[in-house]
């Protein structure tokens, strides 16, 4: 099958490799977005999968995304008695930005940076600013497992206020 830019194959491939669907009409499709995807934005999918699947169709990607998970992401999350599969580390991608109900920037990084190489072809960036939500937590990658625990533990608490917030059928963002 060939792919097309663009078009409707090309884009549903693209959504189904971020593990995006098309969200039921309850559900919000959020992308988590760090720097490499492979710490905190897959923590964040796998922490919504297990605790906001009511109201989240989860996703990840990362600005430079290293291509796999760290082992320490993958040996936090098993510990805590989350699942790995499925969590994989890709790159940002224009489809996918423009499929996502919420962006979850966690990359410490200013909108800018998460759109450079992205801008042209007709792609508005300014649809982008009403869905974006920044969560300032640190990178863990390299760090003690401490650290890694710590971090997921923030996570679970910013998700689990993201979902109660949707469950109340508030859409505005905290940016």
């Amino acid at each position: 099958m060939r792919f097309f830019p663009g078009s409707l194959v090309s884009i549903v491939a693209v959504l189904q490799r971020y593990n995006l669907r098309m969200a039921s009409a309850d559900k919000v499709r959020v992308l988590f977005v760090c720097i490499g995807n492979a710490c905190r934005s897959p923590m964040a999918e796998a922490v919504a999968r297990r605790l906001a699947s009511d109201v989240i169709e989860p996703a990840s990607a990362g600005l430079y995304p290293l291509g796999r998970l760290a082992p320490s992401t993958e040996d936090t999350l098993l510990a805590n008695g989350y699942s790995v599969d499925g969590l994989a580390s890709k790159p940002l991608s224009r489809v996918v930005l423009e499929n996502t109900d919420v962006i979850v920037n966690i990359s410490g990084q200013p909108l800018d940076d998460l759109l450079r190489g992205l801008r042209g072809g007709g792609f508005d960036d300014s649809l982008l600013q009403p869905k974006m939500e920044n969560w300032d937590i640190e990178d863990p990658y390299g760090a003690h497992p401490a650290t890694y625990q710590r971090i997921l533990e923030e996570l679970e608490s910013k998700v689990l206020q993201l979902a109660g917030r949707l469950r109340a059928g508030d859409r505005a963002l905290n940016c």
